[in-house]
């Protein structure tokens, strides 16, 4: 077998993923869910891990040889348990969706009513979306956001699971802003008998730091990925009450898929080891003051909100009414070399692919080691680039280069 380095076997792909590193130190990224995971995630991410199939669980493989992985995907568990505070933990779930899809396997049958939060108002596909898996296999009732105030209406919530029953009740998001009260959904599943699923995709980091109360010792089940926030490898885990564990396991395999990529898994353990550590704690902080601060110097600007502000790592910028959309603010934006997603905003009249919003998140910035001045330069930077020409825009890439240049990713 070739020994060679990627860019002498294979130069094409050597470029793409040099341009690409190129483009991740010298571009702003504020998409909410992505980040920059450490040296380390990566490197085991390129480990002969990859090489081994393992279907099964912990001392119940269906292939042999796999004694060292077994000590590895404990190891993860174990890691896992600690950052969360969890009875048990499966750590094999490939990504987001596939995560959610198990647990609605584990717990639920098709054509069962679960409780979600509607897509516009912050929800994700994977919580009813009619387009979506979960929309077409199950009965799903939406709740929303109050109009005025933009938080989770928990009357609405409480009126329509005494009204439809559901069997469960799906709390989380990837557009919300706002602190969740995991108690108040706990109480409202007790009243009418519904299993409580939290997705905390989002949010994970910031929970396992301390900084935002954390669902997994109240709610029976909760998924996340273990990027975003989390800062670790593409990927996804699902926590939930021992007395599910069988269930929820059986759902991941052989229900949902078959061997788990033990690289990944290497990689989440990593991840995990470095959420424990006291340093976390201080970057989970700093992200919530980043987008805090963030929030805030847009609404000084003139520019509108959704619920005012944030209680965590990001917030929807609505433009309606300023002669452009949410793509229109992303592609301008793109050109500066600051990244950010369009967003629907609650009730948007706008298509989703074309929305009234741009979604904002600090997690990169602030591995970047982006602080609060930092920040307000940023805010200032991104209104001349959304009010502005092409040529303003061109202006001010120059300038996000050279402060790209001054908080280096990636050597």
């Amino acid at each position: 077998m070739k020994t060679n380095d990627l860019k002498a076997q294979d130069a094409e792909i050597f470029s793409i993923v040099s341009r690409e590193t190129a483009r991740q130190n010298s571009e702003i990224e504020l998409i909410a869910s992505e980040n920059y995971a450490s040296p380390a995630v990566l490197e085991a991410l390129a480990t002969p891990l990859a090489n081994k199939y393992s279907e099964g669980y912990p001392g119940k493989r269906y292939y042999g040889g796999n004694q060292i992985i077994d000590e590895l995907e404990n190891l993860a568990i174990s890691r896992a348990k600690q950052l969360f505070s969890a009875e048990h933990v499966n750590v094999q779930p490939l990504s987001g969706s596939p995560a959610n899809a198990a647990v609605y396997m584990a717990f639920l049958e098709p054509g069962d009513t679960i409780l979600g939060l509607k897509l516009d108002h912050g929800g994700h596909l994977s919580h009813g979306h009619p387009v979506n898996f979960s929309g077409r296999l199950y009965n799903f009732i939406q709740y929303g956001v109050d109009s005025e105030s933009g938080l989770i209406d928990m009357a609405e919530v409480r009126r329509l699971a005494i009204q439809h029953k559901p069997k469960m009740i799906v709390a989380g998001f990837s557009a919300y802003s706002r602190e969740i009260d995991w108690q108040a959904f706990q109480d409202i599943a007790d009243e009418v008998g519904a299993f409580t699923f939290a997705d905390i995709a989002h949010i994970a980091g910031l929970i396992a730091a301390g900084e935002l109360n954390n669902p997994v010792p109240i709610f029976d089940v909760v998924s996340t990925t273990t990027h975003k926030t989390l800062r670790g490898p593409r990927g996804a885990i699902i926590m939930c009450k021992e007395k599910y564990a069988a269930q929820v396991n059986r759902a991941v395999f052989p229900g949902m898929q078959g061997g788990p990529h033990d690289n990944m898994t290497a990689a989440k353990a990593v991840a995990f080891g470095e959420a424990l550590q006291s340093e976390f704690k201080g970057y989970a902080k700093q992200v919530i003051i980043n987008a805090k601060v963030m929030a805030q110097e847009f609404i000084n600007l003139g520019y509108k909100v959704v619920s005012g502000g944030t209680d965590n790592h990001l917030f929807i910028v609505d433009f309606s009414g300023c002669g452009y959309s949410g793509k229109d603010a992303e592609k301008k934006l793109e050109l500066a070399g600051i990244s950010v997603s369009r967003s629907t905003i609650p009730n948007d009249p706008n298509p989703p692919m074309n929305p009234s919003g741009i979604r904002v998140g600090t997690p990169a910035v602030t591995t970047r080691g982006f602080k609060e001045e930092e920040i307000k330069k940023l805010v200032s930077l991104m209104a001349r680039v959304l009010e502005g020409d092409e040529g303003e825009g061109l202006i001010v890439k120059g300038e996000i280069e050279n402060l790209c240049r001054e908080f280096p990713v990636y050597n």
